[in-house]
């Protein structure tokens, strides 16, 4: 994927690069495949706000994408591939061979027309997923299950793709793409390759209404508040703070580990992403 970069006729397309969206061959949902989803704004079930500066943004609806992959022993074939305005990937519709569809993240090189398919004797092929088990060691992963069975919750995001190192006893060592080095259950499915749309990173929003656009509200300083509203509100004129930074209820901003001390993953972690001093 290129990123397009727009001539400064205005202001507002002065910065502002785009998608080249190369890989997109199918510009109209599957109907089949939608579910709505309700804004919150950021707001829980009781009114209050839990998550600062949500609200707005384009009207969308939910893909419903198949993290699992348990459609085992049946081909299907990639009818095309979609944009989703929910995840920084682009995803692909697959049609399998008894007429049932799904979505799917899509990885490079994926194109209209190629087979696909999940399980133990699906072969070492780019958007087939099957257990790690019978993975070369090696291989570029994403889509990664930490569960048996509950979908791939690691390496999901545009261009994102974890490495399987090595392969011992009922565990396989994984590195991220962070520099975390984590045991995964040999039972667990992964799905071959890399994560499409690499150069979403890339993308700059180039004004402050397209930030909008996505849902995203302006933010305001911590000084620039009344002490009422944050810790590292108010002073005479122009303050710093007078504090180390912190949330606004207090926790602190830089350095602070808020990882739970027992978590029940901690053995499965053997190097970290953050380095311990």
């Amino acid at each position: 994927m290129t990123v397009r970069k727009l001539n400064p006729r205005t202001p507002g397309t002065r910065h502002r690069t785009i998608p080249g969206f190369e890989e997109i061959t199918k510009s109209t949902p599957e109907k089949s495949l939608l579910e709505s989803i309700s804004r919150t704004g950021g707001r829980n079930n009781r009114g209050r706000m839990t998550a600062k500066r949500r609200g707005g943004g384009h009207r969308k609806q939910y893909r419903i994408i198949d993290f699992k992959r348990n459609k085992d022993n049946v081909e299907a074939r990639v009818e095309g591939v979609e944009y989703d305005p929910n995840r920084s990937a682009n995803i692909a519709l697959l049609v399998y061979g008894d007429g049932e569809k799904r979505y799917i993240l899509s990885p490079n090189g994926l194109k209209v027309g190629d087979k696909v398919a999940s399980g133990d004797k699906a072969e070492i092929k780019t958007g087939n997923s099957l257990p790690i088990k019978l993975i070369p060691e090696g291989t570029q992963l994403h889509n990664i299950e930490l569960r048996c069975g509950k979908g791939g919750q690691i390496a999901r995001s545009a261009g994102a793709s974890a490495q399987l190192m090595a392969k011992e006893g009922s565990y396989g060592t994984i590195k991220l793409s962070s520099g975390e080095v984590r045991l995964v259950q040999l039972n667990c499915r992964a799905t071959i390759g890399v994560v499409g749309n690499s150069e979403h990173n890339n993308v700059s929003h180039g004004k402050a209404g397209r930030t909008r656009w996505v849902g995203r509200r302006p933010r305001v300083r911590a000084v620039a508040m009344n002490p009422i509203d944050h810790p590292m509100g108010g002073g005479e004129g122009k303050s710093s703070g007078g504090r180390h930074p912190c949330s606004p209820w207090g926790q602190p901003a830089k350095g602070y580990k808020t990882r739970a001390p027992r978590k029940s993953s901690n053995s499965l972690i053997l190097s970290r992403r953050k380095k311990r001093k």
